[in-house]
Protein backbone atom coordinates (compact mmCIF):
# COMPACT_ATOMS: atom_id res chain seq x y z
CA UNK A 1 0.00 0.00 0.00
CA UNK A 2 1.19 3.54 -0.65
CA UNK A 3 0.31 7.10 0.25
CA UNK A 4 0.16 9.51 -2.67
CA UNK A 5 0.32 13.28 -2.29
CA UNK A 6 -1.54 14.88 -5.18
CA UNK A 7 0.09 18.08 -6.41
CA UNK A 8 -0.36 20.64 -9.17
CA UNK A 9 1.88 20.43 -12.21
CA UNK A 10 2.00 24.14 -12.89
CA UNK A 11 3.73 23.61 -16.26
CA UNK A 12 0.73 21.63 -17.51
CA UNK A 13 -2.21 23.79 -18.62
CA UNK A 14 -4.75 21.05 -17.88
CA UNK A 15 -3.54 20.58 -14.32
CA UNK A 16 -6.00 21.51 -11.58
CA UNK A 17 -9.71 21.25 -10.95
CA UNK A 18 -11.99 20.99 -13.96
CA UNK A 19 -15.35 20.82 -12.19
CA UNK A 20 -17.12 20.31 -8.88
CA UNK A 21 -19.58 17.44 -8.72
CA UNK A 22 -22.50 17.06 -6.34
CA UNK A 23 -22.57 13.48 -5.14
CA UNK A 24 -24.21 11.10 -2.69
CA UNK A 25 -20.94 9.93 -1.13
CA UNK A 26 -18.21 12.60 -1.26
CA UNK A 27 -14.68 11.21 -1.15
CA UNK A 28 -13.72 13.62 1.62
CA UNK A 29 -16.57 12.23 3.75
CA UNK A 30 -17.96 15.62 4.59
CA UNK A 31 -21.41 16.81 3.61
CA UNK A 32 -22.47 20.22 2.46
CA UNK A 33 -25.14 22.33 4.11
CA UNK A 34 -28.16 23.24 2.00
CA UNK A 35 -29.16 26.83 2.75
CA UNK A 36 -32.84 27.12 1.93
CA UNK A 37 -36.19 28.56 3.04
CA UNK A 38 -34.73 32.02 3.36
CA UNK A 39 -37.60 34.30 4.34
CA UNK A 40 -37.72 37.76 2.80
CA UNK A 41 -39.19 39.72 5.68
CA UNK A 42 -40.48 42.59 3.58
CA UNK A 43 -42.71 40.31 1.44
CA UNK A 44 -45.28 37.71 2.36
CA UNK A 45 -43.58 34.84 0.60
CA UNK A 46 -40.92 32.22 1.23
CA UNK A 47 -38.04 32.18 -1.21
CA UNK A 48 -35.43 29.47 -1.40
CA UNK A 49 -31.88 30.68 -1.75
CA UNK A 50 -30.91 27.34 -3.25
CA UNK A 51 -27.33 27.58 -2.12
CA UNK A 52 -25.22 24.60 -1.08
CA UNK A 53 -22.23 25.25 1.15
CA UNK A 54 -19.51 22.86 2.25
CA UNK A 55 -15.91 21.71 1.95
CA UNK A 56 -14.53 20.90 -1.48
CA UNK A 57 -11.07 19.85 -0.24
CA UNK A 58 -9.69 19.17 3.24
CA UNK A 59 -5.91 19.36 3.77
CA UNK A 60 -3.92 16.25 4.69
CA UNK A 61 -7.03 14.06 4.87
CA UNK A 62 -6.16 10.53 3.73
CA UNK A 63 -8.68 9.44 1.08
CA UNK A 64 -8.81 5.69 0.47
CA UNK A 65 -8.67 4.53 -3.12
CA UNK A 66 -9.12 1.07 -4.60
CA UNK A 67 -8.85 1.12 -8.36
CA UNK A 68 -7.53 -0.97 -11.22
CA UNK A 69 -4.16 0.11 -12.60
CA UNK A 70 -2.77 -1.74 -15.61
CA UNK A 71 -5.28 -4.54 -15.07
CA UNK A 72 -4.31 -5.01 -11.42
CA UNK A 73 -6.40 -3.80 -8.44
CA UNK A 74 -4.40 -1.46 -6.22
CA UNK A 75 -5.20 0.03 -2.83
CA UNK A 76 -3.72 3.34 -1.76
CA UNK A 77 -4.41 6.67 -0.08
CA UNK A 78 -4.27 10.14 -1.62
CA UNK A 79 -4.16 13.51 0.10
CA UNK A 80 -3.75 17.22 -0.66
CA UNK A 81 -1.50 19.66 1.20
CA UNK A 82 -2.72 23.10 2.30
CA UNK A 83 -0.52 24.75 -0.34
CA UNK A 84 -1.90 22.59 -3.16
CA UNK A 85 -5.49 23.22 -2.07
CA UNK A 86 -4.96 26.97 -2.00
CA UNK A 87 -3.35 27.00 -5.47
CA UNK A 88 -6.05 24.72 -6.91
CA UNK A 89 -8.87 26.86 -5.54
CA UNK A 90 -7.33 29.99 -7.03
CA UNK A 91 -6.72 28.41 -10.44
CA UNK A 92 -10.30 27.13 -10.55
CA UNK A 93 -11.59 30.70 -10.47
CA UNK A 94 -8.79 32.28 -12.49
CA UNK A 95 -9.59 29.91 -15.35
CA UNK A 96 -13.29 30.76 -15.17
CA UNK A 97 -14.47 27.27 -14.26
CA UNK A 98 -17.06 28.32 -11.66
CA UNK A 99 -19.90 27.19 -13.97
CA UNK A 100 -18.41 23.70 -14.40
CA UNK A 101 -20.52 21.24 -12.41
CA UNK A 102 -21.47 17.59 -12.76
CA UNK A 103 -23.86 15.18 -11.08
CA UNK A 104 -22.20 12.08 -9.63
CA UNK A 105 -19.22 12.72 -11.96
CA UNK A 106 -21.42 11.75 -14.90
CA UNK A 107 -21.63 14.54 -17.43
CA UNK A 108 -21.90 18.30 -17.14
CA UNK A 109 -25.11 19.83 -15.78
CA UNK A 110 -26.35 23.37 -16.36
CA UNK A 111 -27.64 25.82 -13.78
CA UNK A 112 -25.06 25.27 -11.02
CA UNK A 113 -22.61 28.07 -10.31
CA UNK A 114 -19.95 28.55 -7.68
CA UNK A 115 -20.83 31.85 -5.99
CA UNK A 116 -18.43 31.84 -3.04
CA UNK A 117 -15.02 30.36 -2.33
CA UNK A 118 -12.67 30.69 0.62
CA UNK A 119 -9.89 28.99 2.54
CA UNK A 120 -10.51 28.52 6.27
CA UNK A 121 -7.98 30.55 8.25
CA UNK A 122 -9.61 30.87 11.67
CA UNK A 123 -10.92 28.02 13.85
CA UNK A 124 -13.36 30.28 15.73
CA UNK A 125 -14.50 33.08 13.45
CA UNK A 126 -14.67 31.36 10.07
CA UNK A 127 -18.06 31.43 8.33
CA UNK A 128 -18.12 27.63 8.20
CA UNK A 129 -18.20 27.43 12.01
CA UNK A 130 -21.47 29.37 12.04
CA UNK A 131 -23.04 26.52 10.06
CA UNK A 132 -21.63 23.75 12.26
CA UNK A 133 -18.74 22.68 10.05
CA UNK A 134 -15.52 22.09 11.95
CA UNK A 135 -13.00 21.11 9.32
CA UNK A 136 -9.32 22.01 9.84
CA UNK A 137 -7.52 25.21 8.93
CA UNK A 138 -6.70 25.21 5.22
CA UNK A 139 -9.99 23.62 4.13
CA UNK A 140 -11.41 24.97 0.87
CA UNK A 141 -15.07 25.83 1.29
CA UNK A 142 -17.44 26.65 -1.54
CA UNK A 143 -21.01 27.87 -1.91
CA UNK A 144 -22.90 26.76 -5.01
CA UNK A 145 -26.09 28.30 -6.38
CA UNK A 146 -28.53 25.77 -7.83
CA UNK A 147 -30.76 27.21 -10.56
CA UNK A 148 -31.49 23.81 -12.07
CA UNK A 149 -35.05 22.86 -11.03
CA UNK A 150 -34.60 19.15 -11.65
CA UNK A 151 -31.36 18.94 -9.68
CA UNK A 152 -32.81 20.92 -6.78
CA UNK A 153 -36.11 19.00 -6.61
CA UNK A 154 -34.99 15.47 -7.46
CA UNK A 155 -31.53 15.38 -5.89
CA UNK A 156 -30.97 18.10 -3.29
CA UNK A 157 -34.38 18.20 -1.59
CA UNK A 158 -34.63 14.40 -1.59
CA UNK A 159 -31.17 14.02 -0.06
CA UNK A 160 -29.84 11.99 -2.99
CA UNK A 161 -26.76 14.22 -3.03
CA UNK A 162 -24.95 15.09 0.17
CA UNK A 163 -21.62 16.64 -0.67
CA UNK A 164 -19.07 17.98 -3.12
CA UNK A 165 -16.42 16.04 -4.98
CA UNK A 166 -13.80 17.60 -7.24
CA UNK A 167 -12.82 16.56 -10.74
CA UNK A 168 -9.39 17.43 -12.02
CA UNK A 169 -5.89 16.54 -13.03
CA UNK A 170 -3.05 16.31 -10.55
CA UNK A 171 0.47 14.97 -10.57
CA UNK A 172 1.54 12.80 -7.65
CA UNK A 173 4.36 12.27 -5.20
CA UNK A 174 4.38 8.71 -3.90
CA UNK A 175 5.54 7.56 -0.47
CA UNK A 176 5.55 3.74 -0.57
CA UNK A 177 4.73 1.82 2.56
CA UNK A 178 7.45 -0.84 2.78
CA UNK A 179 6.28 -4.02 1.05
CA UNK A 180 8.27 -6.34 3.30
CA UNK A 181 6.40 -5.29 6.44
CA UNK A 182 3.74 -7.46 7.99
CA UNK A 183 0.02 -6.58 7.57
CA UNK A 184 0.02 -5.49 11.22
CA UNK A 185 2.92 -3.09 10.61
CA UNK A 186 1.22 -1.65 7.53
CA UNK A 187 -2.00 -1.20 9.50
CA UNK A 188 -0.03 0.60 12.18
CA UNK A 189 1.39 3.00 9.57
CA UNK A 190 -2.08 3.73 8.21
CA UNK A 191 -3.36 4.33 11.75
CA UNK A 192 -0.52 6.80 12.29
CA UNK A 193 -1.52 8.70 9.12
CA UNK A 194 -5.12 8.88 10.28
CA UNK A 195 -4.05 9.90 13.78
CA UNK A 196 -1.95 12.76 12.40
CA UNK A 197 -4.94 13.94 10.36
CA UNK A 198 -7.24 13.86 13.39
CA UNK A 199 -4.75 16.00 15.32
CA UNK A 200 -5.05 18.69 12.65
CA UNK A 201 -8.81 18.80 13.23
CA UNK A 202 -8.44 19.61 16.93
Amino acid sequence: MKIVELILNEEEAASGIEAISIVESPAIESNFVALNNHKLEFKTLDAEKRILMGPALIPNKPIYRNQELNGTPEEFYVYFSKATIEKASQLYLMRGRQHNATLEHDGKIEGLTLVESWIKEDAVNDKSVKYGMNDPIGTWYVSMKVNNEEVWTDYVKTGKVKGFSIEGYFADKSTPLSSHKTPEQRLSEVREILSNYLKTEQ
